[in-house]
């Protein structure tokens, strides 16, 4: 409690702001959707496609009994205790012995205890799974790269079992652009690696890029352990399960790298080229690897060698708060220009710390000055980005960089989406209502059910 109270004191108040920015006018804000064309599997159906994609897979070798290692991540991936008990349920009927092992690198405070967590608030618990959670930060070292001589490591419960497979989502990475991105050869590389894999993996990608060590390293292991295929996950712009696919060994780079793709097409995005203030009304790690979404926002000032993404152009981002799951993890944090004081309060910096160290992205933890209030934190940022008329300003507020449906947006940007097939005025632009200086409406994301509702 001292700590955090430390911490609050750092935070400027909102009195101080209202008098270094003088008079700022804010913009109206109204509620707009964007309408996307999704094609989901229905959620009780989910388990089934789950079953059906590891029978895909080349299973002849695995013998009878055998125990099956299923790798588990800590992203927030919809629908995973379903999926997840569906490859179980499968791996029984045919008579294995299937256990989950986290594969999350150094996620959960590089913890056995912390990642075991991390599974169980993603609903993956040995209850809604069916089988054993084996949870442990010890390696087996597997071999070494071929020109370099990097230590090639990998979880030694998954390395001791009969057969390995991965289970994740394929979607753009934030840290590189490469063939292959976020999914399973990179889980395989650094989530299997432990804290260990994922210290050396990021250590080396300093001078030997990501978009090239990964592909390099996931032969190997597939050559070297007994990896027989992989569960690919896609979601559509709602973030709901559009597709659950079993991947050979064989075709795993080059199946990942197609599947990437249309990732890329279906993800979420802001709907605006260009904006002057974007509100995040939270961050964390079951968002995105880096708290928000650099593919989303349009910035990457932490990643050494790496281009930032050429759009949107986002003159000031106000973020407001981290998720629970999140456990004070602020990774990504840097990438704002304001916090709120919130925020701030649910730092924890050393589960911060040892995630930036193991990802050689301290950049992204640098904290961000911190505002009393909301009222605050929108004065300061557009204060700041020159002279301000609210008629023509564009802001936009989100619930973070993956719940992008809802969006409350300043009056420029209302007139925009009049205009727009891809878009839909919900809410006509009135003035912003604060509590305490906090903003009292709730988060776009939240306030979709009501408007659903409505139009129904």
């Amino acid at each position: 409690m001292d700590s955090k109270r430390s911490r609050l004191s750092l935070a400027v108040s909102e009195q101080s702001i209202l008098e270094a920015c003088g008079e700022t006018p804010l913009p109206e804000m109204g509620l707009i959707e964007q309408t996307w064309e999704t094609d989901s599997i229905p959620p009780d159906a989910i388990a089934d496609h789950a079953s059906q994609a590891f029978s895909s897979l080349p299973l002849e070798d695995v013998p009878p009994g055998g125990e099956v290692a299923l790798g588990v991540g800590s992203r927030g991936i919809g629908n995973l205790s379903s999926i997840v008990a569906g490859v179980v349920a499968e791996s029984k009927d045919r008579g294995y012995e299937p256990f989950v092992f986290p594969a999350m690198g150094s996620h959960g405070g590089a913890t056995a205890e912390g990642q075991r967590e991390m599974l169980a608030e993603l609903g993956v618990t040995e209850n809604e799974i069916g089988c054993e959670i084996r949870s442990n930060m010890e390696v087996t070292q597997v071999g070494r790269t071929a020109e370099r001589g990097v230590p090639v490591v990998a979880d030694a419960n998954a390395v001791a079992a009969d057969a390995i497979v991965p289970i994740n989502r394929i979607k753009p990475h934030t840290d590189f652009d490469g063939t292959v991105e976020s999914g399973l050869s990179k889980m395989l590389v650094i989530g299997m690696g432990k804290q260990r894999g994922a210290k050396i993996a990021h250590d080396w990608a300093v001078d030997w890029s990501l978009r090239d060590m990964v592909p390099e390293i996931t032969d190997r292991l597939l050559a070297d352990l007994p990896v027989v295929g992989g569960i690919a996950i896609l979601e559509d712009q709602r973030d709901e399960t559009t597709l659950i696919e079993g991947i050979p060994p064989e075709e795993f780079l080059d199946r990942e790298a197609e599947l990437l793709e249309t990732a890329y097409e279906i993800m979420p995005k802001v709907p605006f080229r260009e904006l002057d203030v974007l509100v995040l009304d939270r961050q964390g790690k079951d968002i995105s690897g880096q708290g928000m979404d650099t593919n989303v926002i349009g910035r990457r000032p932490f990643a050494i060698q790496e281009p930032e993404p050429e759009t949107p152009n986002i003159k000031r981002i106000y973020t407001r708060r981290l998720t629970e799951v999140t456990h004070g993890n602020a990774m990504g944090a840097g990438s704002a220009d304001f916090i709120h004081q919130n925020l701030l309060a649910e730092v924890d910096m050393p589960t911060t710390l040892i995630n930036a160290l193991t990802a050689s992205t301290t950049r992204g933890v640098r904290l961000p000055p911190a505002v009393e209030t909301d009222r605050a934190g929108l004065v300061a940022a557009l204060s700041t980005i020159g002279i301000v008329d609210p008629s023509t300003v564009r802001v936009l507020r989100a619930a973070d960089t993956m719940h992008l449906q809802y969006l409350y947006a300043s009056r420029a940007l209302v007139e925009e989406a009049r205009n727009r097939d891809d878009l839909r005025v919900l809410e006509e632009p009135s003035p912003i209502h604060f509590d305490s200086g906090d903003f009292a409406q709730p988060s776009p994301h939240e306030n979709s059910v009501f408007n659903e509702s409505q139009r129904d």
